[in-house]
C-alpha cells in the first residue's frame, strides 16, 4: 500500500503539552504531553480517521495541505 503524508499542526499549550490538528482531516484533533507523544497520537488518529472514512465510503483526501512558515517582526512597546 502506498504511503500518504499528512501535514500536522502542533500547538503548544500554556499548561504544557501539545494539541495536534490535521488540515486535510478536520475530524482529527489529538494531544500529547511531549512533541514526540503528540506526533505518535496524530499518526494513530490519522490511521483511524482514514479507516473510518474507508468504511463509510467517504473520500480520503490527499495529505497535501497548507505549508506553515513563521514570520518574525519587531516587538513594539
Amino acid at each position: 500500500m502506498p504511503k500518504r503524508t499528512y501535514a500536522i499542526v502542533l500547538e503548544p499549550q500554556e499548561e504544557g503539552g501539545y494539541t495536534v490538528t490535521v488540515p486535510a482531516l478536520p475530524e482529527v484533533v489529538t494531544e500529547g504531553a511531549t512533541e514526540a507523544e503528540a506526533i505518535a497520537m496524530a499518526r494513530e488518529a490519522i490511521e483511524l480517521a482514514i479507516g473510518h472514512r474507508r468504511s463509510i465510503g467517504v473520500e480520503i483526501r490527499s495529505g497535501t495541505g497548507p505549508v506553515l512558515r513563521e514570520v518574525a517582526i519587531e516587538a513594539t512597546a
